[in-house]
């Protein structure tokens, strides 16, 4: 059987084109995936937001830090939400690719919802907290609850 692929959703880059923490994290756990030998390769995700590079452009440049090469990671530089992000990256791999979804752990549940709903066979793998500051967390973690239940009765397209 073929490995899974990872498909790292992004997130924000910050001024000077740093990854956030967030973003940093992320990468971070997509290259410890691909250097432990658990992925075939890595679809890193998003478009360029307030500040360039693309995200998908700094998960890229943050996972060659780690020792990740270029050519294990395909960017897909026109997403700008979650649904995009699966959709998107679907659309790159070939048919029945299995995947494991690299993000946050409250973003996961609403991320494989999608992914099942668009037709991925999808794993997932949550990004470390360490670092992470509790407010932000608790905050993003509020935020994917009102995100949950808007996905749940959203159309797919």
């Amino acid at each position: 059987m073929e490995k899974p692929v990872a498909i790292v959703l992004g997130a924000a880059v910050w001024p000077g084109g740093a990854p956030s923490p967030t973003l940093r994290r992320r990468a971070e756990k997509a290259a410890t995936l691909y250097l432990s030998g658990a992925v075939s390769g890595i679809v890193a995700t998003g478009a360029i937001g307030r500040h360039p590079p693309s995200e998908a452009r700094a998960i890229r440049a943050a996972m060659g830090e780690l020792g990740v090469p270029e050519s294990a990671v395909t960017l897909e530089e026109t997403s700008t939400t979650t649904l995009e992000n699966l959709a998107h990256a679907r659309a790159l791999l070939p048919a029945g690719t299995r995947v494991i979804i690299v993000s946050d752990m409250w973003h996961l549940p609403r991320a494989r919802l999608t992914a099942r709903r668009l037709g991925l066979r999808a794993g997932t793998a949550a990004a470390s907290l360490e670092g992470a500051h509790p407010l932000r967390v608790l905050r993003a973690a509020l935020r994917e609850v009102a995100g949950f239940l808007w996905y749940l009765v959203r159309p797919m397209r």
